[in-house]
């Protein structure tokens, strides 16, 4: 899916914070702005308007 080492110097575009990969769901979520960047074909989309915004009970949150 995504190199680790990339996948350690990521942050999330809206508050530069870190950003977590789920794999099973295909998307990189940042707790912070409960945004969740999805991955298509191994690469992440990075753009705020491709990103879902995750209500506050979001299972992917609570990893």
């Amino acid at each position: 899916m995504i190199d680790s080492r990339l996948l350690d110097i990521m942050a999330c575009p809206a508050c530069k914070g870190p950003l977590q990969l789920q794999r099973d769901a295909s998307v990189l979520v940042c707790r912070f702005d409960r945004l969740a960047f999805p991955v298509r074909d191994g690469i992440a989309v990075m753009l705020e308007a491709e990103a879902r915004v995750l209500p506050v009970d979001a299972p992917l949150l609570a990893r």
